[in-house]
């Protein structure tokens, strides 16, 4: 009998490439769909994916949507300072369930990391989950490289790009390299189980040469400025971003000057069996 995949966050940006590197390996009907709002993945049920809803903060969610899967996908949730009740509770569902499986997105070097914002809550979880006696995979996802692709077209507008993590090396990947991992260790058996796995891009860069990046691709002289952490944090605010976001951004780049968002293992890189997206082709597709 085919083993019953569930991916919860299915309609976020990680939970929805997720599904679609599942498709590419299973039939739709081997995969569950965990999404809080089921009036919204229409594109999901319009696949084959079973949809259900799962709630974090709704634990009699997690109890009915976890019956009868084989393999959990829990990623992580997206509201920092709430997460580890929220874990704690898929957990204990995917227990009750007797979920065969479970499978967890954490932090990178979460047990060590100085990105203690983050690791604060991904650390404990990977404890609670060890000590639940499911069996499971850690996938200690590093950096998104989209996370500061995201800024590149403010960049480009303000002619210069602004940050606080020095001559810090960040070996990012995509998203999408990250969703493929997820789908080859749901698809491979008991290969990957009981293993932690620190996933990060084949290359690393700092700031400064992501801006060199972009003035390449542009033509433009975009130089990289380096602020203090509070003073970049004050102009994340100051053009828009909510302060928590604004405040997270500038902690990650200081820790990514302390070497938290760099790894050289290429574990992710074997996982998918392909070099990770180089970060010229997505400033390169942000640009157009």
């Amino acid at each position: 009998m085919s083993a019953k995949i569930f991916v919860t966050g299915a309609n976020g940006q990680l939970g929805r490439l997720v599904i679609d590197a599942l498709l590419a390996r299973v039939p739709a009907k081997q995969i569950v769909a965990g999404v809080r709002t089921p009036e919204k993945a229409d594109e999901l049920v319009a696949l084959g994916v079973e949809v259900r809803e799962t709630d974090y903060n709704r634990p009699e969610t997690l109890e009915q949507a976890f019956v009868g899967i084989d393999k959990l996908l829990l990623i992580s949730s997206s509201e920092v300072g709430k997460r580890l009740p929220q874990h704690q509770a898929v957990i204990a569902a995917a227990q009750q369930a007797e979920v065969k499986q479970l499978v967890y997105t954490s932090l990178l070097h979460a047990d060590r990391s100085v990105l203690k914002l983050l690791a604060d809550e991904h650390w404990p979880t990977e404890q609670a989950i060890q000590a639940s006696g499911l069996p499971f995979v850690i996938l200690r996802n590093g950096w998104y490289t989209e996370n500061y692709v995201a800024s590149v077209p403010a960049a480009i507008n303000n002619g210069a790009f602004y940050g606080s993590a020095g001559e810090g090396r960040i070996a990012s990947a995509a998203r999408q390299d990250y969703a493929e991992a997820a789908a080859v260790v749901l698809t491979s058996g008991e290969k990957y189980q009981g293993q932690t796995l620190e996933l990060a891009g084949d290359e690393s860069y700092s700031l400064g040469e992501l801006a060199a990046v972009v003035s390449q691709l542009t033509g433009k002289a975009i130089p990289y400025h380096n602020l203090s952490a509070e003073d970049y944090s004050g102009a994340l605010v100051a053009a828009g971003l909510p302060e928590p976001i604004a405040q997270l951004l500038a902690v990650s780049d200081s820790a990514a000057e302390q070497g938290a968002l760099f790894d050289d293992s290429h574990v992710l890189q074997q996982l998918i069996g392909r070099k990770t997206t180089p970060l010229k082709e997505l400033i390169a597709a942000a640009i157009a």
